[in-house]
């Protein structure tokens, strides 16, 4: 299933509402859609899975192509964590550290990528 593409005015309204403290679930999974949509156009490709659930996956990251099965290069974080990324209010080491974000594989490490600076 192929979601529909965020506008920019639209990502942007999301993300504002969440950063002035929106608790709508329809905000907030704009706003991970939004930047999972933006790290795809950065860094299109299909080695890595980028989770965000239950709002969205992605994958990015130009090398060799998963097809079955679980791939060998995923990223899974929760909401909050993923928008903090993304948008450079917190680091890809901080969050690694502290277990907010669960990253396996050799090339599971988007800190070259964040923050999108949407």
């Amino acid at each position: 299933m192929v979601l529909p593409t965020i506008t920019t005015d639209a990502g942007r309204a999301a993300l504002a509402a969440v950063a002035s403290g929106s608790v709508a679930r329809n905000d907030c999974a704009t706003a991970v859609r939004y930047l999972l949509q933006l790290l795809v156009e950065k860094a299109p490709g299909h080695t890595v899975e980028v989770r965000v659930p239950p709002f969205g996956a992605a994958q990015v990251v130009e090398g060799p192509r998963h097809t079955r099965g679980t791939p060998p290069n995923v990223v899974e974080t929760d909401a909050a964590t993923w928008i903090a990324l993304a948008t450079g209010a917190e680091s890809w080491a901080d969050a690694v550290a502290s277990g907010r974000v669960m990253a396996s594989g050799t090339r599971a490490d988007l800190s070259d990528l964040l923050p999108l600076r949407p």
